[in-house]
């Protein structure tokens, strides 16, 4: 019987100390959180939040959420229907073309295609662009939506150890598919490094490949006006796909795919989860066309300093973590792992900074693999210096009769 298994696997999980909680925020998401406590009264504790991927603190901007209220006025709530029926408005078409103009330096000929989500739009390009008889070559820490749109792709698909480029290599001269894509995070959501981006488009030229890049948390935070890890890596290709989500760095929702003109056209007449799908509400694209506007200029420019200022204090620390048996994997992104390695230890030093008045999620297999709990310290340009400066010291301090063992 299905309940009968259901009780199973949750004993299973919770003994292995794998089941997840999930808690209501009374607010907006931002810098400090107010959030229901398990069992607590309503009004919540207050934290300070290092668990959004609000990477630019756009969310509670006040000339996004001027945007956002404008386009209620002028649009309403809803789209009403799917983009290929008439749930495409004049403010999804300017979310579109603004895409377009901020990511055209990266691309020979461009076009760009608005989904609800990331996650709608990985599973787009890896359904509607492969067939039978193709190839996907995928990184084994890809995000699960990656994951999931190889699962549901008719192409062969073949998973390479992580960023390595020459098993990589060895895979696409053996295979003998017409098209081939290679599938990669650009920043890996729950390590934070860069992929090597500027070599792996090496090879999609050198194997007459295209290269399918997930940049949900680079685009926004990284390369010259935010345009993310290509412009990181000096990327600029027909060859490459991009996927770009505006629900992190942009602050609001939704994702975009930019790439070769053909490609777009293509995505929407036979991606099943644009064509069958309600359109986003058109007042939050009428809000991202300002929050782009914002990423782009100056007010992008400070504040994507301030995250890398932010970046060197957290560096800095390393060592002290690295003294304590914490491992941190530092990296040039908003990302900054705290690695404990048992699932116990990540989830009893997330209750310990809980109750100093921080909220850092302990993230536990299968989000990552076995063994590698941690805690995911999310940094945005609305923390002060002084806010991770606590956070690393309360870190610290943390029990030594609760840290992780060897």
């Amino acid at each position: 019987m299905l309940l009968d298994r259901l009780h199973q696997r949750f004993r299973e999980r919770e003994a292995a100390g794998l089941v997840r909680t999930r808690y209501t925020s009374l607010g907006p998401s931002t810098r400090t959180l107010v959030r229901t406590a398990l069992g607590a009264e309503a009004s919540g504790l207050q934290l300070l939040s290092f668990a959004s991927n609000d990477y630019l603190g756009l969310t509670d901007h006040p000339e996004v959420v001027s945007s956002f209220h404008e386009g209620l006025d002028r649009y309403g709530a809803g789209s009403g229907a799917s983009a290929m029926v008439s749930g495409h408005s004049e403010a999804h078409e300017a979310l579109e073309r603004a895409c377009v103009a901020w990511m055209r330096p990266q691309f020979p000929e461009l076009d760009c295609l608005l989904f609800s989500t990331g996650y709608m739009a990985n599973l787009a390009v890896l359904t509607a662009l492969t067939e039978r008889g193709d190839a996907l070559f995928c990184d084994k820490l890809n995000h699960a939506s990656l994951v999931d749109g190889m699962r549901l792709s008719e192409a062969d698909h073949r998973r390479f150890p992580h960023s390595d480029l020459d098993v990589l290599e060895d895979q696409l001269r053996a295979s003998k598919a017409r098209v081939k894509l290679i599938v990669t995070d650009g920043v890996f959501s729950m390590d934070g490094d860069i992929a090597p981006l500027g070599a792996l488009a090496e090879l999609a030229e050198r194997y007459d490949a295209t290269l399918f890049v997930d940049d949900a948390h680079g685009v926004g935070v990284l390369g010259a006006e935010g345009r993310g890890s290509l412009a990181w890596a000096g990327v600029r290709s027909e060859r490459v796909i991009l996927m770009g989500t505006l629900g992190k760095a942009g602050g609001v929702s939704g994702a975009f795919v930019a790439a070769h003109p053909l490609i777009i056209g293509w995505l929407q007449q036979a991606a099943r989860s644009y064509v069958y799908s309600t359109a986003p509400p058109p007042a939050a694209s009428h809000a991202l066309v300002r929050s782009i506007a914002l990423i782009r200029g100056q007010e992008g420019d400070r504040r994507r300093a301030h995250l890398q200022s932010l970046i060197r204090v957290i560096a800095a620390r390393s060592p002290e973590f690295e003294a304590r048996g914490i491992r941190h994997l530092a990296s040039d992104t908003a990302i900054q792992p705290l690695i404990l390695g048992s699932n116990d230890a990540a989830v009893a030093l997330s209750q310990w900074l809980t109750e100093d008045g921080f909220w850092v999620p302990a993230i536990r297999p299968p989000t990552v693999p076995a063994g590698t709990a941690r805690l995911r310290v999310s940094l945005s340009a609305e923390h002060r210096a002084a806010d991770l400066e606590r956070l690393c010291s309360r870190t610290l301090q943390f029990p030594a009769e609760a840290s992780p063992k060897d």
